[in-house]
């Protein structure tokens, strides 16, 4: 008898944290303080009023391998501009992802995912899954899958004044 409560809790329990959905277009996000890869920790004011592309991704994923080159561009092409970028890796070590980006040779900002960025974004549904929030936080596009070169560099419009 205790011993099908405790299943059914653990069942109930399960299904509440699976009901914890992924974040859609048009809600908000509140990105916690980051620490990168490179040691720098990122405030979460470090995005606030500006807009900004986070992109999930592992060094194990294929479709990653071939967005990733890509986002470097679209990194490359608008700094100065008010476009912000985050990448969170979903390795379980942090020195894999790093040597992974130091191969590559990408230089955008990367951070590892904690229960906190978990929280603010949500369930995952696929890789790479790519976000893009406004200066408020809201999200105003969100992509699961690779994305093609002319669509990551159509990113570029949200830095735009």
């Amino acid at each position: 008898m205790l011993a099908r409560r405790i299943v059914a809790s653990l069942a109930l329990a399960a299904g509440l944290v699976a009901s914890v959905g992924a974040a859609e277009v048009g809600e908000v996000i509140r990105l916690p303080a980051v620490q990168l890869l490179d040691g720098r920790t990122m405030p979460a004011s470090q995005w606030a009023g500006k807009p900004l592309v986070i992109e999930v991704w592992a060094s194990w994923c294929p479709f990653c391998a071939l967005q990733n080159p890509r986002l470097q561009s679209l990194y490359e092409r608008t700094r100065g501009t008010p476009l912000q970028v985050l990448t969170i890796s979903i390795d379980k070590d942090p020195q894999v992802a790093a040597a992974y980006l130091k191969q590559r040779g990408y230089t955008f900002p990367a951070t590892m995912d904690t229960p906190a960025l978990r929280h603010a974004l949500g369930a995952r549904k696929g890789l790479p899954e790519l976000y893009v929030l406004d200066g408020n936080g809201r999200v105003v596009q969100k992509e699961v899958g690779e994305m093609l070169e002319d669509d990551v560099a159509a990113l570029a419009r949200y830095g735009q004044p």
